[in-house]
């Protein structure tokens, strides 16, 4: 701060070091945030819906080849069965995300085996559709 006879007290805030910490920010987050979404890459069908919440769930994923994970921890459906019995005491949601591939009857033997396992609530994920205008 500089005292100035005439006019006063003179403050000036610097903003380029601001500027450098924030560019040095963005490309750190622009780097890092593609590293961020993890998880089993798997073509889902479009539908109209609101997004999901963020917190902790359990999720069954089917890829177009039939294999089976569980929070993105690869499975036999046996596997999977036993791992929703044994949280099921607890009652988690389940979602279930089935590439759109995946024949109809295949899915629904998936659901049939999640229910049979005691999970009451189950959910599908898909993407939201987009409509052009």
């Amino acid at each position: 701060m500089e005292f100035n006879k005439e006019r006063g007290v003179l403050s000036e805030i610097n903003v380029t070091p601001l500027v450098d910490v924030m560019l040095v920010l963005l490309i750190i987050f622009m780097v890092t945030a593609p590293m961020l979404k993890q998880g089993v890459d798997v073509d889902l069908p479009q539908a109209k819906g609101k997004s999901l919440p963020a917190e902790e769930r359990v999720v069954i994923v089917m890829k177009k080849d039939g294999t089976i994970f569980l929070n993105d921890k690869k499975m036999r459906l046996s596997q999977v069965v036993e791992k929703l019995r044994a949280i099921s005491k607890i009652n988690p949601d389940v979602y279930l995300k089935a590439d759109k591939r995946v024949p109809y009857g295949e899915v629904v033997k998936l659901m049939a085996e999640i229910k049979g396992a005691g999970i009451e609530k189950l959910g599908m994920v898909t993407e939201p559709s987009m409509k052009i205008k």
